[in-house]
Order: C-alpha cells, then structure tokens, then sequence
C-alpha cells in the first residue's frame, strides 16, 4: 500500500479497553478501508468499503446460520 495520509484507528467495541489485541479501521480518502491489528500497527492491509461490508454479513449469516 502506497503511504496513507494520518489516519483516525477505531477499536473493536468487542475488544478490551486496555487489551492490544483487537483490529482496528480507519477510513481512507480513497474510498477504501485500512485494517490493521493493534500489536502489529505498521502491517496495515486495505480494501474497498463494499468487500469489508460483504465480508461482515457473511461472518453475520454464517453466525446466525444461515450459511
């Protein structure tokens, strides 16, 4: 990934207020998402906003069952 701007981390709500262990987003000005985990915060890995929303329903249905 070229260099991103400064970016804003939002935590997990599931993760620990203290924990390092959570992923974390941030939202790019390139109409994309960047995903990095907190105790590696240099590997930072993007992807557009319609496949990380894919992505979630599907761990959503296969949570519910429905996959």
């Amino acid at each position: 990934m070229s260099a991103l701007p400064e970016l804003i981390w939002i935590k997990s709500s599931f993760s620990e207020a203290s924990g390092n262990n959570c992923v974390e987003v941030a939202a790019t000005d390139r109409d994309c998402i960047a995903l990095r985990e907190s105790d590696s915060p240099t590997v930072i890995l993007s992807t557009s906003r319609a496949a990380l929303h894919a992505l979630v329903l599907g761990m959503k249905a296969r949570e519910d069952g429905l996959s």
